[in-house]
């Protein structure tokens, strides 16, 4: 079982190293958010007491490469589909449940690659980490941020035969996931309305235990977003295996 897992997380990393473009172009939003937003806003975010902008934004941004990266991973569900490639891999003596486990853990590697790179982007242009020792508490959120929506993005994938319905119908739920998330700004003093909303949103407790963890700042304790980035994660994996489980080729 481990085995195969690793053929199938090795072969999502190989396909994405090939596609060098789509590397470097995955990092145009993120900096581009960094560099017109971070000090853009950052006056405007001083004079109302809140500190520096780009030390408050950097852990958001770095959860929204990890977030667009997971989610639009699953499209290669419904590429191998079309190509024939996925048949040839779901005929193979291997439970289905371990080739999606194996294709969504290659594809949160290579999320968790794209946020170590956008950290190290933050570093350059200003970002400062509070404190080095919760390096690895940021790894661990990093990462449930990219198991999570790369197993939704399949879960949805295995489920699509279209693939330009795909990217419409993930743009769809992925703006407002990252928007209602507090990457972009505090949570506290929210109208009611929009707080319960962002309570029921995981990348809310994922980004901000990344800020826990890289800025020693938060809203929720980070057992709280430990715990239910754990459990979410856990239900949308489960999901996303049962749906790929059901899929036709």
């Amino acid at each position: 079982m481990i085995a195969q897992m690793y053929i199938m997380w090795l072969r999502q990393l190989k396909r994405y190293w090939r596609s060098k473009p789509r590397m470097i172009g995955a990092l145009g939003q993120p900096v581009l958010f960094l560099v017109a937003l971070g000090f853009g806003l950052g006056p405007v975010f001083q004079r109302a007491g809140e500190g520096d902008y780009v030390t408050f934004l950097a852990p958001g941004i770095i959860g929204m490469s990890i977030l667009f990266t997971g989610m639009f991973t699953g499209i290669e569900v419904i590429w191998d589909r079309q190509f024939g490639f996925l048949k040839e891999t779901l005929v193979a003596p291997v439970s289905r449940v371990q080739i999606m486990i194996g294709r969504t853990l290659g594809g949160a590697t290579i999320a968790v690659g794209q946020g170590i790179l956008v950290l190290l982007i933050s570093l350059a242009i200003g970002f400062h980490v509070e404190n080095w020792a919760l390096l690895p508490l940021a790894l661990l959120f990093m990462a449930l941020i990219a198991v999570l929506f790369t197993a939704f993005g399949t879960a949805i994938a295995s489920k699509l035969t279209d693939m330009h319905a795909f990217p419409l119908i993930i743009n769809f739920l992925i703006m407002p996931i990252f928007f209602l998330s507090g990457a972009l700004f505090p949570l506290r003093d929210l109208p009611q309305a929009l707080s319960v909303i962002i309570s029921f949103n995981p990348l809310a407790y994922g980004i901000d235990g990344l800020r826990a963890a890289l800025t020693s700042s938060a809203e929720f304790s980070v057992v709280t977003s430990l715990a239910v980035m754990c459990s979410v994660t856990i239900v949308i994996v489960l999901l996303g295996s049962y749906l790929f489980s059901k899929i036709e080729v």
